[in-house]
């Protein structure tokens, strides 16, 4: 149960620490975006996904089933960034996000399996 309460705490405060700047960004990081509300809509998003992060971590086998949906959100990012690479839709910085969210999916994945091992549960 240590590792996913370890996983879900650095993944939200490393998704804050990412995220939340870019709430006063928008100029450098979606310049030509012809709606800013889908730029601050996305921002807002991700920030909840941040802190749901954090609630998951206070009690990883509680909110068990959550771990899927969170597997979910990182890895449809890390398929659809590089995707976006090669339709030349996005520049080469994404592709570091693009691994950063690849690692965090298999960690939750890993968090997952943990945490329906009553041996890991217990501290064991």
């Amino acid at each position: 149960m240590r590792l996913a309460q370890w996983v879900f705490r650095v993944a939200g405060v490393y998704g804050i620490l990412v995220v939340a700047p870019m709430l006063f960004l928008e100029r450098q990081l979606a310049a030509g975006a012809v709606h800013p509300v889908f730029f601050y809509g996305w921002v807002s998003v991700n920030l909840a996904w941040q802190l749901l992060f954090l609630v998951l971590s206070s009690d990883p086998a509680r909110f068990r089933p959550m771990i899927l949906v969170c597997f979910f959100q990182k890895a449809t990012a890390a398929i659809a960034i590089p995707w976006l690479f090669v339709a030349h839709r996005v520049g080469g910085m994404w592709l570091g996000a693009a691994v950063v969210d690849l690692v965090f999916a298999l960690l939750f994945l890993a968090a997952y399996r943990a945490t329906g091992d009553p041996t890991v549960r217990d501290g064991a």
